[in-house]
């Protein structure tokens, strides 16, 4: 009955090792895709207030 616990042991190693290298790729895709926040408050004209104008 040991060796089942340890099955179930060695799978749960597996899983929690997938889940590691999941979230290190996520982690990853975010921050290559991450903006800079001196990009994000730069000042850009919004066009819908031009429409009222012509």
């Amino acid at each position: 009955m040991s060796d089942s616990g340890s099955v179930e042991g060695r799978g749960e190693q597996i899983q929690q090792a997938e889940r590691e290298a999941a979230k290190r790729r996520i982690l990853a895709l975010a921050e290559k895709e991450r903006i800079p926040a001196e990009e994000t408050t730069r000042a850009v004209p919004d066009r819908r207030w031009r429409r009222g104008q012509q």
